[in-house]
């Protein structure tokens, strides 16, 4: 069977499989007791053409919420509480109710719990680490110990910076100790310490969606449990719920914690910047505040140090007016929520329902040859909803079994519309358990740039964090299809094929019915396929065993010069190309390229990713007569002075930017400039260019060796260079894809400027540059400091500013999900001001690996001009 013929029929196959009538085989409870499709329409008709899978960040709010809050504030005046006016009497009663409300969901009452707002789930975890009453070491008792799961939000660790400084004893506790080192035992009446001790947990894993036994909570607070049963003195727990209270429901009558730190905007979606801590009343008394503000004190004196906190609980800890008006909108959250799900149990099973069919399907895939798709970072097959919550966390892998960065699988999902959350999930201590990072490779990945939140997805091959896809309330099993179909079209190798013995398995593991067909069939019968058509291999590209394009070796034409084809600069930031056969070099890299960007009215860089018509404004430079022309269609051209460090600094209008999460000094080119973007693009805009002060460095590259360089307003180095060859291939990769559809083929041209390279070189294998170290074109040195990770821009048609998924695409599937295109270069000697690069300039290279490289032929040349030959071809000098 022709591959394309085979790789439509094992698709069409798995489309067949991954249905409604699979996933009701295995989980009969979907959706809640009204017309769920009717509900999603009707409530969150925002969401068409979006699959949004990242609820554990924030869940969604239905539309019909905000309304109610609307009309409730259009018709009440709302005061504040501290007053005692009707307005604001409404207010204080209003939020009363809210608070009982609040407990009343987690099957509690203000007898026993005591609600205290907050900011957030963070800004409660930090009440309780400034109020709890630490004790350091006595003549007679130990001191007080913070002890905490490792599998636990960085706002939970971070109580440790309070501790610290108290003499306290920090324990990190893995799971696997607190039971498998419990007593049978309870030690509390052996002993008279009243130490305080604290340990926190998270009901659910904000990481791999684990639930922790609820039962913990009685455990520790009775010392049978590790580490309170080693320990003399008071036990309390802090549980914390932020992720488990999203989708589960919470009994605090059966599981008395003694603290409860969640947010809001993970169970509603809205209001935001709104979260509470419950406290025990019985536990309230124990807390020390320091610091006192507006409504929290009963009295006190400005002249002497007396105060006399407020008996009520609540108002003694909430400092100032609280944000009322987001608490009175928690009357529509909760509304809303019950009207539309009918409770947290049904929202419980609907989401672990979901969760589990996608953990099915993931786990089973696997590529042509065999190998797994994707490696999941679970302690459960999600058997239960108990244990398990609807959070599933991953890393994809590839034919070869090599982990696939997630920050790619990232920028691929983004052209479906499907959005997830990658990196660690501010959860270092599982992050490192699940991945296998030691303490040493957390160090060393700094060292080497990499921090939380940023795209190192790999250091050394190994993952530095996951991809993580969580369900909510209105999540749908069309969120399922899409997300596995995306996975199966971009990053399986054809053809598809499913662990049998793993899914049937899975299948028996369900508890929703006693018994059920088969959710999948093996989708080719037999032994794994293997597409491999070297065999009937000439001199025409073919299809190697990731299914990417290859070149034979016959093809390959040896010794064939290389030569630099296309100089382009881009004088502003993510606007178009100014071509020119020959330009001079400055310290920065080409003279003026990202000299300027464009800023909206708050100040912001604006790219192509926010604003694709960027691409439409045409700037030119004329260095004889010192200008910047801008030209679009429909506007005049106008003119801008290059800088001039002449001219008085105060007249420029310097102001901070930021770039790359970079501060960057910058002068406003003036109202005319920001008068004619500010037109043609529909919003306030102003065009700022680069202080002639300010010194940006490079950050990229350090790990491998690449001296640090000053930069313009570029993203990562000074020069971006792309192969021609490289981008023939890619070319027809992509011309191969759309056989079959109505898409117009990329034209060559067209390709080469969507990677708005500065240089492009011809003469050169496919991807050779990949391996390159070092390089010299015409008379000038580079350095190579790396490869060009590809976002979503490549997809912006550089003429139209309209959008695409090609050539991104394409790239990930020809490269496996490693869309890097073109290497970032910096000098690695510029000496003199009239250094310059041409069109026609031969290109030399030097490899990483392979010796005698293709420098050899130039270092005689080298030697008897002085020049410096790099350190690594000391073979190649052995061989003249």
């Amino acid at each position: 069977m022709p591959l394309q013929e085979a790789t439509e029929k094992e698709s069409l196959n798995f489309n067949q499989l991954c249905t409604f009538e699979s996933f009701e085989e295995v989980w009969s409870h979907y959706g809640y007791k009204s017309d769920f499709k009717d509900v999603i329409e009707r409530e969150f008709s925002r969401t068409k053409g979006i699959t949004y899978l990242d609820h554990a960040g924030t869940t969604l709010y239905p539309e019909s919420l905000v309304r109610e809050f609307y009309q409730d504030i259009s018709r009440n005046v709302y005061g504040n509480p501290h007053s005692h006016n009707p307005s604001s009497r409404l207010t204080h009663d209003t939020v009363e109710h809210v608070r009982y409300r609040i407990l009343q969901h987690f099957n509690t009452t203000p007898d026993k719990y005591s609600v205290i707002f907050t900011s957030g789930c963070t800004a409660a975890l930090k009440l309780v680490a400034e109020s709890f009453p630490w004790r350091p070491p006595t003549a007679t008792e130990p001191a007080s110990q913070f002890c905490y799961l490792t599998d636990n939000h960085t706002s939970v660790v971070g109580i440790r910076g309070v501790t610290s400084a108290l003499g306290v004893v920090s324990l990190p506790v893995s799971p696997e100790e607190i039971e498998a080192r419990a007593r049978d035992v309870a030690q509390s009446e052996c002993s008279s310490c009243q130490t305080p001790h604290l340990f926190c947990y998270p009901a659910q894993s904000n990481f791999s969606g684990r639930k922790y036994s609820l039962g913990y909570v009685r455990g520790i607070q009775a010392r049978k449990l590790y580490p309170a049963c080693d320990s003399q003195g008071r036990w309390f727990v802090v549980l914390d719920a932020a992720s488990f209270a999203s989708c589960s429901p919470l009994d605090l009558q059966e599981h008395p914690a003694d603290f409860v730190p969640f947010s809001f905007y993970k169970m509603f979606g809205f209001p935001t910047g709104l979260g509470a801590l419950l406290v025990r009343n019985d536990t309230a008394a124990l807390l020390r505040k320091a610091y006192f503000g507006g409504g929290t004190a009963a009295a006190y004196l400005a002249g002497e140090n007396y105060y006399v906190p407020t008996p009520n609980m609540a108002n003694r800890f909430e400092d100032g007016t609280v944000s009322f008006l987001d608490i009175i909108a928690l009357n529509h959250s909760f509304d809303a929520l019950h009207t539309l799900t009918g409770g947290m149990d049904k929202v419980q099973l609907h989401t672990f329902g979901l969760a589990r069919y996608t953990y099915m399907l993931l786990s089973s895939l696997c590529h042509g040859n065999g190998q797994p798709v994707a490696q999941i970072y679970s302690d459960s097959e999600f058997e239960n909803p108990s244990t398990q919550g609807a959070i599933l966390n991953f890393n994809l892998t590839d034919c070869h079994g090599q982990i696939v960065g997630y920050s790619q699988v990232d920028k691929l999902a983004s052209l479906f519309n499907i959005h997830v959350r990658t990196g660690c999930f501010c959860n270092t201590g599982a992050c490192q358990l699940f991945l296998g990072t030691t303490n040493q490779d957390v160090k060393s990945n700094l060292q080497a740039g990499h921090v939380c939140g940023d795209d190192v997805d790999l250091v050394n091959g190994r993952p530095t964090g996951s991809v993580r896809v969580s369900f909510g309330y209105m999540s749908t099993f069309r969120d399922c299809q899409n997300f596995l179909n995306f996975i199966v079209d971009c990053f399986v190798e054809k053809p598809v094929e499913v662990d049998q013995v793993k899914l049937e398995r899975l299948k028996s593991n369900t508890s929703s019915r006693g018994s059920s067909q088969c959710l999948l069939t093996v989708l080719t019968n037999g032994e794994p396929k293997h597409i491999d058509n070297r065999e009937h291999a000439s001199t025409d590209p073919v299809v190697n065993e990731c299914g990417g394009k290859a070149i034979t070796k016959e093809a390959k034409s040896q010794g064939k010069a290389q030569y630099l084809t296309n100089i382009y600069i881009y004088p502003i930031k993510s606007c178009a190309a100014f071509e020119v056969t020959d330009w001079p070099v400055c310290p920065l890299g080409l003279l003026h390229d990202r000299g300027w960007m464009v800023v909206n009215g708050n100040g912001v860089c604006l790219n192509q990713k926010r604003e694709p018509r960027l691409c439409l404004i045409h700037p030119q430079i004329y260095l004889p007569s010192n200008t910047l022309l801008l030209q679009a269609s429909g506007m005049d051209t106008i003119s801008v002075p290059l800088e001039n460090h002449n001219e008085p600094h105060q007249s420029h209008g310097v102001c901070q930017s930021k770039l790359c999460g970079d501060r960057v000094q910058t002068v406003d080119c003036g109202d005319e400039a920001a008068s004619w973007l500010s037109e043609f693009l529909g919003q306030p805009c102003r065009l700022i260019r680069q202080s002639p002060d300010f010194i940006r460095n490079m950050k990229k590259g350090h790990e491998k060796g690449v001296l640090s360089t000053a930069l313009s307003l570029v993203n990562e180095a000074q020069y971006l260079m792309i192969n021609h060859a490289s981008v023939d291939l890619l070319q027809r990769h992509i011309t191969s894809r759309q056989e079959s559809s109505d898409h117009q083929p990329l034209d060559i041209h067209e390709l080469v400027s969507r990677f708005r390279a500065n240089l492009v070189i011809s003469g050169l294998e496919p991807f050779e540059e990949d391996d390159w170290s070092h390089l010299i074109i015409g008379n000038t040195h580079f350095q190579v400091a790396g490869r060009c990770g590809r976002c979503q821009i490549i997809g912006v048609d550089q003429n139209t500013g309209a959008k695409t998924k090609e050539p991104l695409l394409s790239l990930s599937a020809y490269r496996k999900g490693k869309v890097t295109f073109g290497v970032y270069l910096v000098h690695q000697s510029l000496d003199g001001s009239n250094a310059t690069l041409s069109v026609g300039a031969p290109v030399m290279s030097q490899c990483v690996s392979q010796l005698p490289c293709t420098w050899l032929p130039i270092y005689p040349n080298m030697i008897e001009s002085g020049g410096s030959v790099p350190s690594r071809c000391s073979a190649c000098l052995a061989a003249l």
